[in-house]
């Protein structure tokens, strides 16, 4: 977009966050995107072709990794040799407090959508929600969710790469698009919208 911060020069490593997810997504590290796609693709053979059950196929796993790691343990006191090396397995109150202040963002956001809907009745904020469910609800209908997150898998890792090496042209043709669909939107609003009975500022004070 025009008044997209990628547009105004921005890298696309600097906007993923310039960190190692971003080294990841953009196969700098092509060992993490490796490891990522293929377990991914792993994951979706296991459950949707061959027809694994989850719960099944990961207590199974557990088991597996809990007889290995006690058969370890009990072999090292044995044979004097170092134990498992297991990491430290902690939350520390930090990170709860990092993902804490996310959530009551993302929670905030959408309270505050809903109070847009339902008590300021803003009719375009509604229409926007109405249609991002109904889309949601209609790609769900053509993928399950394991599929929908595969899907997801592949275009995170492919996405930021195709447009980090062909920047220039997509931002062109998505500033065209944008355009388009504000043209779109300014006459759906002169022409529906701007029409239909709203509650006024008197009105919203007295609720």
């Amino acid at each position: 977009m025009g008044d997209s911060s990628l547009a105004l020069g921005t890298s696309v490593h600097k906007a993923l966050g310039g960190g190692s997810v971003a080294d990841v997504l953009l196969w700098r590290k092509w060992r993490g995107g490796a490891v990522m796609l293929v377990s991914a693709t792993t994951m979706w053979y296991l459950f949707e072709v061959a027809g694994y059950n989850f719960l099944t196929f990961v207590a199974n796993v557990l088991l597996l990794l809990i007889v290995i790691l006690f058969l370890w343990a009990k072999s090292a006191s044995l044979l004097n040799r170092p134990l498992p090396p297991i990491p430290n397995m902690e939350i520390s109150e930090r990170t709860i407090g990092i993902v804490a202040d996310e959530l009551q963002i993302w929670l905030n956001c959408v309270l505050s959508i809903a109070h847009d809907i339902t008590i300021g009745r803003n009719l375009k904020v509604f229409l926007k929600v109405a249609l991002s469910l109904w889309f949601v609800s209609f790609i769900g209908s053509l993928f399950n969710f394991l599929t929908l997150v595969y899907i997801g898998v592949i275009l995170i890792l492919s996405v930021p790469l195709v447009y980090e090496k062909y920047q220039p042209h997509i931002d062109e043709k998505l500033s065209v698009a944008h355009g388009v669909f504000q043209e779109q939107c300014r006459k759906l609003d002169e022409t529906v919208l701007s029409k239909l009975p709203l509650p006024s500022n008197k009105e919203k004070k007295m609720q």
